[in-house]
């Protein structure tokens, strides 16, 4: 990134305009950019020749890309990221935009999961794009865990937080277990947990197996790694990715190959993977934050950016992500504001909430 600003840097007023206007072209129809039309729009009266030569300059310092042979140019994806870091103008959000959004939020009624699968349906639907939200985990203090066993394979554990609040998980448990083993596992835990949260408690408990073997049997061990592996992953109130708009993405024209990277991409979020991933990408900085093709894992198989922001609670602990994907000519001067609009607004609609 700081090899991209440098390059921004060393361009002459002539090559920065005429890379801007490439950008822009490109971003705002997804077509190569010809010498021809740039002509046109450039401030300084040159000839055709004189920007291709520009142009050619710039393809040579890894900026633009030429798709075919005599085509236009494009943007390769250090020269998006130069673009975004150094020449974006992201503009005010727009009255209609921030209409469609209040509009979609403006009851606060039902549950939090309900709100947050209509923040992604406003998403979508304002930008066009795909969304993505990532809700909250339930991260209150835990008061008491208990195994019941309810068959020689199966067994419930109950977890009652410091709020009231009290999910049940059915699990497998090891074989052979026992009364006195679930209840030998249930006190191993109830003596660490109190005061900690289900996160704090993953952290902190393998540590304590370790160290404490001899307080706790094998076959209790057994008990409690797999009942804390319940809630890794898990439905509920875990962490769970909302993916709305996808039709958005895949009715989109263009080649083959790009809609079945697009597809690649959507098979992956179904299944859920790297979505603790997403929230960290989210917590690396305050505000929103833009990923291009392969800056993001997720997403660099399909070669789409995307455009993120964290949520916050009352205690400004950030307990989720909004985010907006699509194609890397993304208008991101218009995305980006909606994006930290909606964020801000769904932190302060889960602090109503609490």
């Amino acid at each position: 990134m700081n090899d991209a600003t440098n390059v921004l840097d060393d361009l002459n007023d002539r090559s920065r305009e005429v890379f801007r206007r490439v950008v822009e072209a490109y971003l705002d129809s997804g077509d190569p950019v010809g010498s021809r039309t740039l002509t046109r729009s450039l401030s300084e009266k040159v000839s055709a020749a004189t920007i291709r030569n520009v142009m050619q300059d710039l393809e040579y310092l890894g900026l633009l890309d030429s798709p075919h042979v005599s085509a236009g140019r494009i943007p390769t994806q250090m020269g998006l990221r130069m673009f975004v870091d150094g020449l974006l103008e992201v503009g005010d959000l727009t009255d209609s935009d921030r209409e469609k959004i209040d509009a979609t939020l403006s009851s606060n009624q039902g549950d939090v999961g309900g709100m947050l699968d209509r923040v992604g349906s406003a998403l979508s639907g304002v930008t066009q794009g795909a969304s993505l939200v990532l809700t909250p985990k339930h991260e209150a203090e835990i008061r008491h865990i208990e195994f019941v066993s309810l068959a020689h394979d199966r067994a419930l554990v109950v977890l009652v937080f410091s709020d009231g609040h009290v999910e049940n998980r059915l699990f497998t448990p090891p074989p052979g277990q026992t009364p006195s083993s679930m209840r030998e596992a249930a006190n191993f835990l109830n003596a660490l947990i109190e005061g900690k949260t289900l996160t704090e408690v993953r952290k902190f408990i393998q540590t304590e197996i370790g160290s404490r073997r001899q307080e706790i049997d094998s076959l209790a061990q057994e008990m409690v790694e797999s009942g804390l592996a319940v809630w890794d992953g898990g439905e509920g109130d875990a962490a769970r990715l909302i993916v709305r708009g996808r039709a958005n993405l895949l009715n989109e024209s263009g080649p083959q190959g790009e809609l079945d990277r697009i597809r690649t991409l959507f098979d992956d979020l179904e299944r859920k993977r790297d979505i603790a991933e997403f929230l960290e990408l989210a917590e690396q900085g305050e505000g929103v934050r833009i990923f291009i093709g392969s800056e993001n894992k997720l997403f660099s198989l399909s070669g789409s950016s995307l455009v993120v922001s964290p949520y916050m609670n009352s205690d400004r602990k950030i307990i989720g992500a909004v985010g907006v994907i699509g194609p890397t000519r993304l208008n991101y001067g218009r995305i980006v504001p909606i994006v930290d609009y909606t964020a801000q607004l769904v932190g302060k609609l889960i602090s109503d909430r609490n």
